[in-house]
């Protein structure tokens, strides 16, 4: 103690000297606050619309234990360099793998902690789940879900509205903030009773209370990028003041842009890429599945944030073709630690979707619409499958469900989940034909197909009316017809008028890859001619 208390008698009389030598010299000693005032370099780091994809691909592109190697690399250069980093994701960690899926993306948000994410914003797909499953997937995360405008019945809100990260003294806001059509296109189901608040909105009211807690403000969205539309980034940038970045996702982009200030649309990995920037707020996105990290890197000063560079770094992401592709830029060894993690899920996944169930003769590509009915082949199969299941007359579901092709080669389980990933279940309906040409004019399945709505069981005629059967006859307003759909549509998704309320509506239980996967089973093969 003797020891220690002279030694801080010496500190002092010579820190006491140094004071006074710089009061001698003109100089004053640095204070907390003047650190405060000096710049501050921040490095951001951004994914988005992950959907699953916790595992790299057959070509080795992509994947968590790639991605994670590439922000430790990062990170430990900014930490050298005197600099800070955030990691930030766009949301839509859910659905679109089967391994993920069936596992309610666990090794996704697990996989994410370890790569040490600071927050993410809720996206649409994350309500795909019932509530209980987005509790669960939050208690696997050791980072923040943010949602500023989704708000339960109560009018309390669902989520963390932002989160104020300390940066160097400097003070970093995230607000999340999320498509306010998750309304109509989430799953009813598991958004009843939610409000979706306009992000323009939201975000007017919530700047205010920022101003005192934040010297930056980032909007971290699930909103996507078009000029055309509000709720979009591009319209929550030009209606409100003061974001200095938007970093977001949902619409599956890289937001690279031209000397003219476009959008690139066929922006090629490895190519320089210029933010949008509109009203003083830059606006960025990482296109999807982890195929690049954003990388924006930031001075951050008194009264400014300027963006001194911004890459989007490819994962892994093959160029040209053949037998051996080249990797774009230099090839990212997975991180050993989080890939032997992550082995386990991919194992266990892979398990029970390797049955081969038949085989494709050719792809069954989700595009290719027949005329005139603009019906794909693939969309016949299921909405067949949907008819053969609930012994049905006429069967529909929306494009949007139709995730993936069924590609050229073996049919498995995994390969039906992937076209269709959302495990909806099969419901049906008995209707009059009076009743159920209403419905369809309301859906837009009259006089025509503009909407692109999948179907099985009817056509049109000559005069574009409704004919049903193999005789093609028109709707008799008198008889009863049975209508199989989805789980989705029958309870209002994409704005269809919901049948829960039918009495005689019944919702099978069955998953819809599933009762596709018995109209397939003990068939040799199947080619797109066949529907």
């Amino acid at each position: 103690m003797a020891k220690q208390k002279s030694n801080s008698q010496g500190i002092r009389f010579y820190t006491t000297l140094l004071v006074a030598l710089l009061l001698i010299s003109g100089c004053q000693p640095e204070t907390p606050a003047a650190r405060m005032d000096e710049p501050v370099r921040l490095t951001l780091l951004h994914t988005n619309d992950n959907h699953g994809r916790f595992w790299h691909n057959s070509d080795g592109e992509y994947g968590m234990a790639a991605r994670k190697a590439l922000v430790d690399q990062i990170r430990a250069e900014v930490t050298a360099d005197g600099g800070y980093t955030l990691l930030l994701s766009g949301g839509d960690v859910n659905t679109g793998v089967p391994e993920s899926d069936m596992q309610d993306a666990e090794p996704d948000f697990k996989g994410m902690s370890r790569m040490g994410y600071d927050a993410m914003a809720v996206g649409n797909h994350e309500f795909d789940n019932p509530l209980e499953v987005i509790r669960k997937q939050q208690e696997w995360s050791s980072f923040d879900f943010l949602s500023a405008n989704t708000y339960a019945a109560d009018g309390e809100r669902l989520f963390k509205p932002y989160k104020i990260f300390d940066k160097g003294g400097k003070r970093i806001a995230v607000v999340g903030l999320i498509t306010q059509s998750t309304e109509y296109i989430g799953n009813p189901e598991h958004v009843e009773g939610l409000d979706f608040i306009l992000p323009e909105q939201e975000m007017a009211t919530l700047l205010p209370e920022l101003q005192d807690k934040a010297d930056v403000v980032i909007a971290l969205t699930h909103m996507g990028h078009d000029i055309n539309d509000t709720g979009t980034d591009v319209a929550l940038a030009k209606a409100v003041d003061g974001i200095d970045l938007i970093v977001g996702g949902h619409s599956q982009q890289p937001v690279c842009t031209d000397k003219e200030g476009d959008v690139i649309r066929d922006y090629q990995p490895g190519t320089p890429c210029k933010p949008d920037f509109e009203n003083d707020t830059w606006i960025m996105q990482a296109h999807e599945w982890g195929k690049y990290v954003g990388r924006a890197d930031l001075v951050i000063d008194k009264d400014s944030v300027e963006l001194v560079d911004y890459q989007l770094i490819p994962v892994n992401l093959k160029a040209g073709k053949g037998d051996e592709p080249e990797t774009v830029l230099a090839s990212i060894t997975p991180d050993a630690e989080l890939q032997s993690f992550l082995q386990g899920f991919q194992d266990k996944g892979g398990e029970a979707l390797s049955e081969v169930i038949t085989r494709a003769e050719k792809t069954f590509d989700r595009r290719d619409r027949r005329e005139p009915y603009n019906v794909s082949p693939l969309g016949s199969l299921i909405t067949r499958a949907f008819i053969q299941y609930s012994r049905a007359d006429i069967a529909i579901t929306n494009s949007g469900g139709i995730r993936d092709n069924l590609y050229e080669g073996d049919v498995t389980v995994k390969s039906l989940m992937q076209v269709m990933p959302f495990a909806n279940t099969i419901g049906y309906v008995d209707l009059n034909g009076k009743e159920l040409q209403q419905y369809f004019e309301a859906i837009g399945l009259s006089g025509g197909n503009r909407r692109g709505i999948q179907f099985s069981g009817m056509s049109f005629n000559g005069d574009g009316d409704i004919v049903v059967g193999v005789e093609n006859q028109l709707l008799n307003p008198e008889k009863v017809y049975r209508l199989a759909t989805n789980s989705f549509l029958a309870a209002g998704g994409d704005g269809y008028p919901p049948l829960l309320d039918k009495p005689t509506y019944v919702n099978s239980g069955v998953v819809d890859f599933t009762a596709v996967q018995e109209l397939l089973a003990g068939r040799e093969s199947i080619s797109p001619a066949e529907f």
